[in-house]
């Protein structure tokens, strides 16, 4: 049986400023749960209906789908419900190419952004201060278990960037093609904010903007989304490297 005191914990961990007084965060379904388990995650509890995960007695907790109501954060609960312990931030390594996101508010955007990372094989996510916490329970959801393959970290976005000697591309909505570009191996991409993009303070940061052109005839869309533009640009990168 679930406690109250467990289910206000739980319920809590919506919040950031909770989930980092805990250090502790959400994650729901079996995929997203086991793929947690076995990576550098420490499983904290497991509540769950009949789900076996292979793992210590002393930390599940079998409960039924009315108590699991209670603590779960989805409209159609996926029959597990785990707390992880927040690990410590690992330093970012200037190897391969690293993504950089400046003001990232959209929880969906950044899950489907980390498992962009983990399927393109980007082992470092750096983000904005200002950006949305990747332990949000959505972004976990979103993640699909990427969270578990995918170095992220947190930091005042400009001073990284001045510290860091890798060349820095931006997305833009004007800049060069990037399908006549000609990109590095070991580089730096930052994408903007949903609605405004990249910020004064980190454009000037900026050594080479690059943009996706549009290909339809009336050309009315403003911009693509923040993850569908991020996937397209990976690809582009990986096809040059490929490209030699």
């Amino acid at each position: 049986m679930v406690s109250k005191s467990q289910i206000k914990l739980i319920t809590s961990l919506a919040q950031k400023k909770y989930r980092y007084k805990n250090g502790l965060f959400v994650a729901e379904g079996f995929k997203t749960i086991n793929e947690l388990i076995y990576s550098k995650f420490k499983l904290n509890r497991l509540f769950t209906l009949k789900e076996d995960f292979g793992i210590e007695a002393d930390k599940i907790q079998n409960i039924d789908e009315r108590e699991l109501k209670k603590i779960s954060f989805l409209k159609t609960p996926q029959a597990a419900l785990a707390l992880f312990e927040i690990p410590e931030e690992v330093n970012v390594q200037d190897e391969n190419l690293i993504l950089a996101l400046d003001g990232i508010r959209d929880p969906g955007n950044l899950g489907t952004i980390i498992r962009l990372c983990d399927w393109f094989g980007i082992k470092n996510l750096v983000c904005s201060r200002d950006s949305v916490d990747c332990y949000n329970p959505k972004v976990v959801q979103a993640t699909m278990g990427s969270l578990a393959r995918v170095n992220i970290s947190y930091c005042d976005l400009k001073t990284f960037l001045e510290n860091s000697e890798l060349p820095v591309y931006g997305a833009f909505m004007e800049g060069e093609n990037i399908y006549k570009s000609k990109t590095e191996e070991k580089a730096i991409l930052v994408m903007g904010n949903e609605a405004n993009g990249i910020s004064a303070e980190i454009e000037g940061m900026i050594g080479k903007r690059v943009s996706i052109p549009r290909f339809g005839e009336v050309q009315e869309t403003e911009s693509l989304n923040v993850a569908t533009a991020t996937a397209i640009l990976f690809s582009e990168f990986k096809r040059n490297d490929f490209a030699g």
